[in-house]
């Protein structure tokens, strides 16, 4: 079946956790995402760095420290505080489960009440070769949004839907803080309309089902 390139969207991410109850638990008093998020049991093997990032994108530092307040009382671990930087302000915990998470904004200073609106969901994937993996994003119906050459590619996607994004996996694991060694599974799928398919570092893709 062949997708047009404004249709391809990713609808929710499913990570595989040992223990999906307690999974389940955690990102709803951390983050409150619905079914963005999904979780299912899973016993395949891992270690290090799986790979990905999973971010959320705010409006004001008050919502990155709420998040990150949440997550961390919920059972996470910081990898790295909440902070200024050059680009904004933002942090990055690892959830019980192992997947990490970085919570972002581009302002460095509140511009009104806090909230806990999350403004955008993004799949950060740390892949080998960004320009072979962004070609066959592109050839699976993605349009690129930006790119910068070898270093960092964000797809295009429908309003309401997760963002992709691809950043070589040195520096994806540079920016969660953690080494970038890592072997097994990814323990992450990716629900969407693309198609089931995986990807040239090994990141599945299966058809979004509302019910599933």
């Amino acid at each position: 079946m062949n997708i047009t390139i404004n249709q391809a969207a990713i609808e929710s991410v499913i990570l595989e956790v040992p223990d999906a109850a307690a999974a389940a638990a955690f990102y709803t008093a951390a983050f409150g995402l619905g079914d963005k998020v999904r979780v299912r049991t899973s016993e395949a093997p891992t270690t290090g760095f799986r790979g990905f990032i999973l971010s959320l994108v705010v409006s004001q530092p008050s919502t990155v420290d709420s998040l990150i307040g949440t997550a961390v009382a919920a059972g996470a671990t910081t990898l790295k505080p909440a902070k200024k930087s050059f680009w904004g302000y933002g942090g990055v915990v690892q959830a019980p489960d192992g997947a990490i998470w970085k919570i972002a904004t581009s302002s460095k200073k509140d511009t009104g009440p806090a909230t806990r609106e999350i403004d955008d969901v993004v799949v950060l994937l740390g892949v080998d070769d960004v320009k072979a993996t962004k070609q066959f994003y592109v050839d699976h119906g993605l349009a690129v949004a930006k790119s910068f050459g070898s270093k960092y590619v964000e797809f295009e996607t429908p309003a309401s839907t997760i963002k992709l994004a691809l950043y070589g996996r040195r520096a994806a694991a540079k920016d969660a803080g953690v080494p970038h060694e890592g072997t097994g599974s990814h323990r992450i799928v990716i629900g969407g309309n693309a198609g089931a398919f995986t990807d040239p570092d090994g990141f599945a893709w299966e058809p979004h089902l509302a019910s599933q």
